[in-house]
């Protein structure tokens, strides 16, 4: 017998070489190393492919590999011989090997099953047998390939990669260096793009649906399932399966997927905890393209119940499916040529344009009430539940090329692959708005493989990375369904001008101060709308003065805000207003205020054919929602920037240094740089750290600040102490050595409680502004760059600059601006600006670091003082740690 995807030999190879993958067509597939137990699946992928195929491969036709061929093939040492398979319904349907020929080159070579052409597998396996290269020392690769090989060609081509091509005895030589680059990053960016896209909207548009566990009890999920379809107006065919019959028009009851001939898109998963492998494994087995599982007691009842789950989720994708759940409340298209209700939701909400996830069902359900209180129109929702596998980042993906989504909006109770979440987010918000409700309190969930040595993200950073990537933060899923009403209807404002319109001067004014404090600009405030006569007339006066604010040049948002008024009829009032907005294409918001029982104006008022109104029932609750959609246009308009390569920065150095000290890494330990390490790897990022000599006798001090020169300065090497002028542990501008001699002997008696023997001098930097810069790998949030001033403040204030990389030169230039206390660098009270250009050049430089070279675990510049147009390191740390920790890396892989 073939072995199955899960290979039982030692591994000697890292975890995280192992994934699942999307395909090019939206299926799954597990991609492994080879193990000697695939001899007969390699022989069985090689028997089924065509003479021309095998030829292409060999140079020679051979029907069948030799004992001896396939004992070389599937034994390799996973460092100079490293081999890749692709395995899915038990079947081996890619093959892509490197072996190495040089130190730091190696030939590569690939087999794709000829029943599997064109699914994306070769640039897959390509992409991981690059990233594993680059981890053994390996950087460039070469292949030997024959002219009419147009298909292998155009993977390594379309890759990305610069490759050099030479004709040679009838053979195409290729070459091509490994390293990322821009442009390769890219292509694969837009492959995952395409496949995860694809894949979602193969679940999210089914043509054919099958609910396992349908029943004609009222009291069973199948049946709600079932009911929740048929009156949704499913456009498919829909199949019940179950053991009793069930009986309902439009519903095509079977006892088993088997005897249904068609194929089936999605299967919805509606039985008893016990069953419910055995049913998914069911759907693997007929070809459904994903399931949806409804039925909960997995991950959340614990480790039992995790390991159950995961590999409930093996099932499912080594039969190429897309889950959903366990534990979800299901998924909708409002779409009218689906119509698709997959939920234990009562009803379809209003076709619009919110796409809606949500990670806890019971959010979800409240996110979906509100939609239908403030009338806001969904075009799709998906309940993710445990989210095993289909997650808010697969959602992005698949809003992003979905014409009938404007809007995004997601609950999230954590962020399973942050630099995946920040890449995806960053780019969707550049063409829709992008809504996050983030849970504050639930755990974090690390990915497989990750070691989770660090503890959690410094305050604020998951808000700048929200920021940074251009999402709109909501505190409850409330108010995320306030912002998703006005940015669902509404035209995006051009700026923060509003106007304010309102039959009650207080209710005006409290609107205005409300709008200044949330940093808008009330051009223009009226307060004395007259709405005391007749109906008609108060109706005609609210409708005069909101024209003359809507037709203004001088205005993008208008506020409607109105105290009740016996004889006004609210609705008609909003229903008009909302005509008046459509054909002005104003950002317009309406506020009702006073108003209780069913005749209330609590949601969004349709004008035929034209948008809905925003309707709240507070000034303030507007006000903040109208604040964070102009503060996302605002962020949508301003320069984005671009990645700029640091110069003097040597990647091919800084790369051979990682992998020589890669071997002092045990385990999920950290190991920090010596001095001389430290200086050699920053030294290679074109970093430099003003030199100092640590000494515990004190002559050998004498002797290293007279080879330094005076004046020098004096510290302790306790970390924290080195840092406090004020505590003693430093000493500044020592002149001579009878200075030196003395400060030694003081700072050891005011240190005497803290154990100091050992002591460091260094030369005297120029005084000036003084700032840290810190790198760290975070569970949460991945990599996080962090910037401040100085001093107790910026931790006791929390004044940290937080972001995410890659960096743009705006988001550097941004960053160095952004902590309350860098307005001294700019010139304070006195104090004469500085020029950032070096320090904006040196948090590029850390940047590239801590992106490029997951190695680096932990990377502190500080201090680092800033004097007119001089920059001056004067203490740094760096700490390596293994790169497995990296959720996010240069090959495509699904989390879960």
């Amino acid at each position: 017998m073939g072995s199955t995807d899960e290979a039982p030999q030692p591994k000697a190879y890292p975890e995280y070489w192992e994934a699942d993958v999307i395909l090019r067509d939206g299926a799954t597939a597990h991609l492994r190393p080879i193990s000697p137990q695939d001899k007969e699946l390699l022989q069985e992928l090689h028997s089924s492919q065509s003479q021309d195929s095998i030829y292409l491969r060999f140079f020679s036709y051979k029907p069948q590999l030799s004992e001896r061929e396939l004992e070389r093939f599937t034994t390799v040492d996973h460092t100079d011989r490293v081999c890749f398979v692709l395995i899915l319904g038990g079947k081996m349907i890619g093959v892509g090997r490197y072996d190495r020929v040089s130190p730091r080159v190696a030939e590569v070579a690939f087999m794709i099953s000829d029943h599997h052409q064109g699914r994306g597998i070769g640039s897959i396996l390509l992409e991981h047998l690059a990233a594993a290269a680059r981890e053994n020392g390996i950087d460039r690769f070469t292949a030997e390939v024959l002219p009419e090989n147009r298909k292998m060609l155009h993977v390594f081509v379309e890759a990305g990669y610069d490759v050099s091509r030479q004709f040679e005895d009838g053979v195409v030589m290729v070459e091509f260096d490994i390293d990322p680059t821009e442009k390769s990053l890219a292509v694969m960016a837009a492959r995952e793009h395409r496949a995860e896209a694809r894949s979602l909207q193969q679940l999210l548009t089914p043509t054919t649906v099958a609910v396992v566990g349908a029943s004609a009890h009222a009291d069973h999920a199948g049946h709600h399932a079932v009911e929740a379809i048929l009156t949704g107006g499913y456009t498919g065919t829909l199949y019940g399966v179950g053991h009793t019959p069930y009986e309902r028009e439009g519903l095509v009851f079977v006892s088993s997927l088997q005897e249904i001939d068609a194929a089936v898109d999605l299967a919805v998963i509606a039985v008893p905890r016990e069953a419910v492998e055995e049913a998914v494994a069911d759907c693997g087995r007929v070809g459904v393209r994903a399931v949806v599982v409804m039925t909960g007691g997995y991950a959340e009842d614990g480790a039992s119940g995790a390991a159950d789950q995961r590999r409930l989720v093996r099932i499912a994708r080594a039969a190429g499916m897309r889950v959903v759940g366990p534990a979800s409340l299901g998924l909708m298209n409002t779409d009218p040529d689906v119509s698709l209700n997959a939920s234990v939701l009562p009803e379809m909400p209003r076709r619009g344009g919110l796409g809606l996830f949500s990670q806890s069902g019971a959010v979800g359900s409240m996110l979906y009430g509100a939609a239908l209180r403030h009338g806001v129109g969904l075009s799709s929702y998906l309940s993710a539940g445990n989210r095993a596998d289909v997650s808010g980042n697969d959602l992005m993906q698949y809003w992003e090329d979905d014409p009938g989504t404007t809007v995004c909006g997601l609950y999230l109770q954590s962020v399973g692959n942050p630099r995946k979440f920040s890449r995806i987010a960053r780019r969707l918000s550049l063409s829709k708005p992008v809504i996050v409700a983030k849970s504050e309190v639930t755990g974090l969930r690390l990915p497989p493989g990750h070691t989770g040595r660090v503890t959690q993200a410094p305050p604020g950073a998951l808000d700048s990375m929200f920021r940074q990537a251009g999402v709109i933060r909501a505190a409850t899923a409330e108010e995320l369904m306030d912002i998703a009403a006005i940015t669902e209807s509404q035209p995006l404002p051009a700026s923060a001008r509003i106007a304010v319109v309102s039959n009650a001067l207080a209710l005006a004014q409290l609107t205005e101060d409300t709008a200044l404090r949330l940093g808008l600009e009330p051009v223009a405030v009226d307060g004395a709308v007259d709405t005391s006569g007749g109906a008609g007339d108060a109706h005609e006066a609210v409708l005069t003065a909101v024209r003359a604010q809507l037709t203004s040049g001088d205005v993008d948002s208008v506020v409607l805000v109105l105290m009740p008024v016996r004889g006004l009829d609210q609705r008609a009032v909003a229903a008009a207003v909302a005509q008046e907005a459509s054909a002005a294409d104003r950002t317009t918001v309406a506020v009702f205020t006073g108003q209780h029982g069913p005749d209330a104006v609590t949601t969004a008022v349709l004008a035929d054919g034209h948008p809905a109104l925003p309707c709240f029932d507070s000034p303030g609750t507007a006000m903040h929602a109208l604040a964070r959609v102009i503060g996302y246009t605002a962020w949508r308009s301003q320069d984005q920037g671009v990645v700029v390569d640091p110069e003097d920065f040597d990647f091919d150095a800084v790369e051979k240094f990682l992998e020589r000290e890669r071997r002092k890494i045990t385990g999920d330990a950290l190991y920090e740089l010596g001095v001389a390490e430290r200086n050699e790897l920053l030294g290679h990022a074109g970093i430099r750290v003003l030199e100092s000599v640590r000494f515990h006798d004190l002559e050998e001090g004498v002797a290293a600040a007279g080879r330094l020169g005076y004046p020098v300065a004096l510290k302790t090497t306790d970390p924290f102490l080195r840092h406090r002028l004020d505590l003693g542990g430093v000493v500044l501008n020592i002149a001579d050595e009878g200075q030196l001699r003395t400060a030694v002997e003081t700072m050891k008696r005011t240190l005497a409680g803290w154990d100091v023997t050992d002591f460091e001098v260094q030369s005297m930097a120029p005084t000036g502004q003084t700032v840290v810069l810190r790198a760290a790998e975070d569970p949460l949030i991945g990599p996080v760059l962090s910037f401040g001033m100085a001093g107790d403040a910026v931790n006791l204030l929390d004044d940290w600059a937080h972001r995410v990389p890659p960096l743009t030169d705006r988001d550097i230039t941004r960053m160095v601006r952004a902590p309350k206390a860098a307005r001294k660098l700019f010139g304070y009270q006195g104090v004469p600006p500085v020029d950032t250009t070096g320090l904006e050049q040196l948090v590029n430089r850390v940047a590239f670091l801590k992106d490029r070279f997951p190695e680096i675990a932990f990377l502190e510049l500080n201090p680092v003082v800033l004097s007119g147009s001089v920059l001056t390191v004067l203490s740094a740390t760096v700490k390596i740690g293994d790169p497995g920790q990296r959720t996010d890396s240069a090959r495509r892989a699904m989390l879960g």
